[in-house]
């Protein structure tokens, strides 16, 4: 696989997600965190996006619910370039009807390199990174030139 650079700006675009019985959790983390939140485009599943945006005053643009397909809808901007990182509270002990969407999100961050928080832990890692508001190198697949080789 080839790579390429890309400058991330130091206003990022970040996606908040999080599981009913974790929604608490991550609402609390925007509290805690809301000054350094406020600097960038935020984005939310719906039920998530909305709570956040009534408990904190955030904006956040807010998507479908994740269990009919505000998952994949992330998934997508993150694809296209338009989400630069994923703060997803899940509950690894709760099923979901929706795992295999829950999955592919997880997939999509990797394979496009985005910082990615599962827990309250790493996303303070991420928040209070030096490079959290400030631009960065990034590393992503250049499918480009992947799909130029495999071409007939």
């Amino acid at each position: 696989m080839e790579y390429k650079h890309i400058l991330l700006p130091a206003t990022k675009s970040i996606a908040l997600v999080a599981h009913d019985n974790k929604k608490q959790d991550l609402l609390a983390w925007c509290k805690k965190h809301r000054a350094d939140l406020e600097r960038h485009s935020l984005f939310g599943t719906g039920t998530t996006g909305a709570l956040i945006e009534k408990e904190t005053g955030l904006k956040v643009t807010k998507l479908i619910s994740g269990p009919l397909g505000g998952d994949q809808q992330i998934g997508s901007l993150i694809t296209e370039g338009k989400v630069d990182m994923l703060i997803f509270f899940w509950d690894p002990f709760e099923p979901m009807p929706h795992d295999p969407d829950v999955k592919a999100l997880l997939r999509i961050a990797a394979v496009w390199n985005i910082p990615v928080a599962c827990n309250q832990s790493s996303a303070d890692f991420i928040v209070t990174s030096s490079l959290f508001n400030s631009e960065s190198d990034h590393l992503i697949p250049d499918y480009v030139a992947y799909m130029a080789k495999r071409a007939y």
